[in-house]
C-alpha cells in the first residue's frame, strides 16, 4: 500500500498565524482574518474526504480569533458606557464646561 499522507490546509495554517497575530499586533484586523479563514478552512477540510488534514489547526485560529474580537468589543462598549456615564455624572453635577 502505498497511500499518501494528508496535505495541511493551507487556510488552516494562515488561520492559526492570523490568530496569534492578533493578539501580538494587529487586534481586530488579524482577529477577523483568523475566523474568516478558519472557518474556510474547516469547509475545505470537511469536502476533502481526508485528503487534506488541520482541521485542529483552523479550530485554533478561530478560538483565537473570536476570543480576541470578543474582548475587543467589551473594551469598547466597557469605554462607551464608562465615558458615558461620566459625562452623565459631569453633566448632572453641573460640571460639564460651558462656552
Amino acid at each position: 500500500m502505498n497511500t499518501a499522507a494528508p496535505s495541511t490546509s493551507g487556510l488552516a495554517v494562515t488561520s492559526l498565524v492570523t490568530g496569534i497575530l492578533g493578539w501580538l499586533m494587529f487586534p481586530v484586523l488579524a482577529s477577523l482574518v483568523a475566523v474568516i479563514t478558519g472557518h474556510m478552512a474547516r469547509s475545505e477540510i470537511r469536502r476533502s474526504a481526508g485528503s487534506i488534514d488541520g482541521d485542529g489547526i483552523a479550530l485554533a485560529g478561530l478560538i483565537l480569533g473570536w476570543i480576541n474580537l470578543g474582548l475587543a468589543a467589551a473594551v469598547i462598549l466597557f469605554a462607551i458606557f464608562v465615558l458615558g456615564g461620566m459625562a452623565a455624572l459631569f453633566a448632572f453635577l453641573g460640571l460639564a464646561g460651558s462656552a
